[in-house]
């Protein structure tokens, strides 16, 4: 079994965040932040630290993590400042209240900017878009034999051209509604006469009129 080595720096990391610790809730008790609200402000600021520089670690250099890491830096060595004796703790002023009461929102803002914000690398380079077409099966393959004279008698799959679409029938041509009612009168007429339907050819002679136009009368009758 090896023995356990302490790490200088990490001791000294330990040391440096345990005074930092209780500096920020020292200032954050004396502006009137008492009970688990002091122990807060602490966790709140070393938080925001913590994930800026992460996001400049990882990311790359950038304004928005350059910002957030200066504003919880500041925060913390100021209180680090304040407390070794450079204000009177015991009379907090005016904007050391104003500024401990509103950090709570200025942390949120800049963990949520810091949590959402698109780095420049993923804005340059977007995630290509998911083909989610289906793709075919392929069409099963027939069996051959193995014997060359018996490939005739093989029915191989035959592909037939693509039937032609077929076109609309064309639009009857416009016909007067007097000449509609007159061609109805004469084709009663005829089936009175001869007990049969008049047909276009015979409405055409009666009428008088051009083909086209007695197949068009004919369709209206019917």
């Amino acid at each position: 079994m090896g023995r356990i080595r302490p790490d200088p720096v990490l001791v000294q990391a330990v040391i440096a965040g345990a005074l930092s610790f209780a500096h920020l809730h020292d200032l954050a008790a004396a502006a009137g932040q008492d009970g688990w609200k002091a122990w807060a402000y602490p966790i709140s600021v070393d938080l925001l630290l913590v994930a800026a520089w992460r996001r400049l670690r990882n990311d790359g250099s950038s304004r928005l993590a350059w910002c957030w890491f200066l504003i919880a830096l500041v925060a913390s060595l100021g209180a680090n400042v304040v407390t070794a004796g450079f204000l009177d703790l015991r009379h907090p002023p005016a904007w050391l209240r104003f500024g401990i009461a509103g950090w709570p929102a200025l942390a949120f803002l800049g963990g949520t900017l810091l949590a959402h914000t698109r780095s420049a690398a993923e804005a340059a380079d977007p995630a290509p878009p998911i083909d989610v077409t289906p793709v075919p099966a392929p069409a099963p393959e027939a069996e051959l034999p193995d014997n060359p004279a018996e490939l005739r008698a093989v029915d191989l799959p035959t592909t037939e051209p693509p039937a032609e679409p077929s076109r609309p029938a064309p639009a009857p041509a416009p016909v007067p509604a007097a000449l509609v009612a007159h061609a109805r009168k004469v084709a009663d007429e005829h089936r009175a006469r001869t007990g049969d339907r008049i047909d276009a050819d015979t409405l055409r002679v009666r009428l008088g009129v051009p083909p086209k136009l007695a197949d068009s009368i004919a369709a209206q009758l019917t």
